[in-house]
């Protein structure tokens, strides 16, 4: 029998149409190159891909930042946004400009050559970090990124505290748990106690708060769920823990994404699965030069696809973390 559509199970609890509200978040994913290449990525990025965000589309990402005063927050993802020639540029014009900025991190991109300051200077313009940290030991880490990623981790995170981060000084610093393997994140308190507790007694590291995210069902986790031969019984895992509560709290009813060619998306992961924005519907916006502000978005229907039961199941799951209660 084949799953639900998710905009069946929508309606079967109300919840249609699914519609923009106001846009207060504009997410930039700056290209798909990364000095990482995780087993779960949603990105599919890697050290050899060519994608990225050219001077041409960060300008104007700046222009339309500038003329969208609902836009509060500036969130700079990739791949490893950082390795973008542009990245410096963004976060210094979007501060300039009174926005916040987050830093989708994944750490050990302090170490790579050319980015020795790179700490520093996201210390220096109040840039909140988003870290991933899919664990607390080594083993659970590296089988999921790679040899040796724990340890520049953990060294990383020693660094960013030095500065001032996760202190509650106002240098946020925020880790991200995602599984490891096809089933949904435990419940994001008692996780967080227990990150605390085993970062904080055998490193010193403090932070924020823990993020906990549900592996996506598309790119290289789809690719592994079909090697596994564990697509179907993760999409039933999905579907069959679809929670109606974390639907008004979704990212894409408040959030811009913008990818490292223009185009706009009503989320990143629509984005990876070049699910326009709208659903590509006639007249909708489809590019950044489209549009002269960003709150001309608002109110419009919201492109959805089974991937979608990955944000609503359990507790959801978003860029922000858990939606709702479990």
């Amino acid at each position: 029998m084949a799953p639900p559509e998710f905009a069946q199970v929508l309606a079967s609890h109300g919840l249609l149409p699914l519609r923009r509200d106001r846009v207060d978040t504009l997410q930039v994913n700056v290209g798909k190159l990364c000095n990482q290449a995780c087993h779960h990525c949603h990105v599919e990025a890697g050290p050899k891909r060519p994608e990225r965000m050219d001077q041409r589309v960060a300008a104007r990402v700046l222009d339309l930042l500038a003329a969208s005063p609902t836009v509060t927050t500036m969130d700079v993802t990739g791949g490893a946004p950082e390795l973008n020639a542009n990245f410096r540029h963004l976060v210094t014009e979007a501060r300039r400009l009174g926005r916040s900025v987050i830093d989708r991190c994944n750490l050990t991109i302090l170490f790579e050559p050319g980015q020795e300051e790179l700490a520093d200077f996201l210390a220096a313009h109040g840039v909140a970090v988003v870290a991933s940290l899919p664990c607390y030991t080594a083993d659970n880490v590296e089988r999921q990124r790679g040899h040796g990623v724990f340890d520049k981790s953990i060294r990383a995170l020693q660094q960013l505290n030095a500065l001032g981060y996760g202190r509650g000084g106002g240098l946020r610093l925020d880790l991200v748990y995602n599984p490891v393997g096809a089933f949904l994140p435990p419940a994001g308190a008692a996780l967080e106690s227990r990150y605390r507790d085993e970062l904080g007694r055998a490193f010193g590291i403090t932070f924020d708060r823990l993020l906990t995210i549900t592996n996506m069902p598309i790119k290289r986790f789809a690719e592994m769920l079909a090697r596994d031969g564990a697509t179907d019984a993760y999409q039933s895992l999905l579907v069959n823990h679809f929670n109606p509560d974390t639907v008004g709290g979704l990212m894409c009813r408040s959030l811009v994404s913008v990818g490292w060619d223009g185009r706009l998306y009503d989320c990143d992961f629509n984005q990876m699965l070049e699910l326009p924005l709208a659903d590509g519907q006639r007249g909708a916006p489809q590019t950044v030069w489209d549009v002269e502000r960003l709150d001309a978005v608002a109110g419009m229907p919201i492109a959805t696809a089974s991937h979608c039961f990955g944000c609503t199941a359990g507790a959801g799951s978003s860029c922000g973390g858990a939606l709702a209660g479990a």
